[in-house]
């Protein structure tokens, strides 16, 4: 089975999707951090916007494994230094590059083929797994998603104002919604959830409750 929650940036759907594969037992892929981790190859060969074919066939190249809670990028840990705002800023060098995402969506359903999982992006229901038993579309506004980012890389040491933040959230909702190929989009069968004013263990039991929901149904067809 796969469950797919796609939704804007910051809107928890990481953590969420983590936890809740823990407690579906189901395993978890984190898609946002594949396209960070190519950004964070690119920020290191020192490419840039002109530099779109020789980023796509870097993504070709390098080795790139999700494991546990863990990212390798060429055999090495980047786990933690995917996680900067330069990172975040600049994904859209991984993000809007068509090639890119076609060869992260291919590692994204090898890595789904043969186990229960529960993935996160920005297109999974759409584009990675249109034919997914449970799509869920988790949202938040702008202003609390610019908030949780703002807390959690101000625990990480770094200093940037929530002003400063919100920006980058608003121009990043931007760019992935006019991304000509993999844009953000609601699945048409889509479950809706506003995480608004709700707690990470509320949002969890609540998607929890929507795949359990789907479990029955599934074993009634």
């Amino acid at each position: 089975m796969i469950v797919a929650i796609d939704g804007p940036a910051g809107a928890g759907k990481s953590s969420v999707a983590r936890r809740l594969a823990h407690r579906l037992g189901f395993q978890f892929l984190d898609t946002g951090a594949m396209y960070r981790a190519i950004t964070y190859a690119a920020l290191r060969r020192k490419l840039g916007p002109q530099d779109h074919d020789t980023i796509a066939e870097m993504a070709q190249r390098v080795s790139l494994i999700m494991h546990d809670d863990r990212v390798l990028l060429d055999g090495f840990d980047v786990t933690a230094l995917i996680r900067t705002s330069e990172v975040a800023t600049q994904v859209f060098l991984a993000a809007d590059n068509r090639r890119v995402r076609e060869r992260l969506v291919q590692l994204q359903r090898e890595f789904a083929n043969s186990n229960d999982t529960v993935t996160e992006g920005r297109d999974q229901g759409t584009i990675a797994f249109p034919n997914a038993e449970c799509k869920i579309f988790l949202t938040a506004s702008a202003e609390e998603r610019a908030g949780r980012r703002h807390a959690e890389l101000k625990q990480r040491g770094e200093a940037i104002s929530y002003e400063d933040v919100l920006a980058q959230l608003n121009e990043r909702d931007r760019r992935d919604s006019e991304r000509e190929y993999g844009a953000l989009r609601r699945a048409a069968d889509a479950i809706d959830v506003c995480t608004d004013g709700l707690t990470q263990d509320q949002v969890i039991t609540k998607l929890e409750g929507i795949v359990q929901k789907r479990q029955r149904e599934l074993t009634l067809v």
